[in-house]
Parts: structure tokens; C-alpha cells; sequence
């Protein structure tokens, strides 16, 4: 089973809804309903992390935008700024990146999308 098979709108909602719900299931809420909900809700999903990206991390700056003007950063400033090891960021974003076949991850010059 792929994991946009484990939710869907109304089990994600509740979820996020719920005033007492384990900060681990609400993540996966929220990831659910970024790569597979509603535009409306993915959209101001991604503008609540922009900010709290913002806010958070100050010091991270993007290098590149998607062509809907999301954010991208360099690996190993987000590596650094989330206090992890280069090599466990990627692992982590490989693993994203099986489990919704939807993320970009850019050469380091930029030219192309890495798969």
C-alpha cells in the first residue's frame, strides 16, 4: 500500500481538527494533505510552512523556486539549520521522495531535477 492510500480527506481534516491528537499522526496528516489534498489546502498548507520556515530559520535562504513558486534550499543549509548530518537529510528526502514520487531535488548547479 503506498502511503496516499493511508488517508484521505476527511481522515486527514479530523486530524488536523482534533484538539488532542499525537504531533507524530498530525504530521502525517498535514504531508498527506500537502502532496495529495484539495489545491485550497495544500496551498495554505505550504504559505503556514513558509512562515513558520521563516520565522524558525532566519538564516535559511532559498536557492531556487518550483515553477509555482515554492521554495527550495540547499541541502546542506537545511541540514545545518535542522542540526543533522548532510547525509541524513538526503536519506530523509529520499524516503519522502519513494513515498510520494512528487518532490524535486535539484543538481547543485541547478541545471536539473535529480530522481
Amino acid at each position: 500500500m503506498q502511503a496516499k492510500d493511508l488517508w484521505d480527506l476527511e481522515s486527514a481534516m479530523k486530524v488536523l481538527t482534533h484538539d488532542s491528537v499525537d504531533s507524530k499522526l498530525w504530521a502525517e496528516a498535514v504531508e498527506w494533505l500537502i502532496f495529495h489534498g484539495p489545491p485550497e489546502i495544500r496551498q495554505l498548507l505550504l504559505d503556514a510552512s513558509t512562515t513558520a520556515t521563516t520565522a524558525s530559520f532566519p538564516q535559511l535562504k532559498p536557492t531556487h523556486y518550483t515553477p509555482d513558486g515554492q521554495a527550495c534550499y540547499d541541502i546542506g543549509e537545511l541540514a545545518q539549520s535542522l542540526g543533522i548530518a548532510e547525509d541524513e537529510a538526503r536519506k530523509i528526502l529520499k524516503q519522502k521522495n519513494e513515498e510520494h514520487k512528487l518532490l524535486d531535488l535539484f543538481e547543485e548547479d541547478g541545471t536539473g531535477t535529480v530522481h
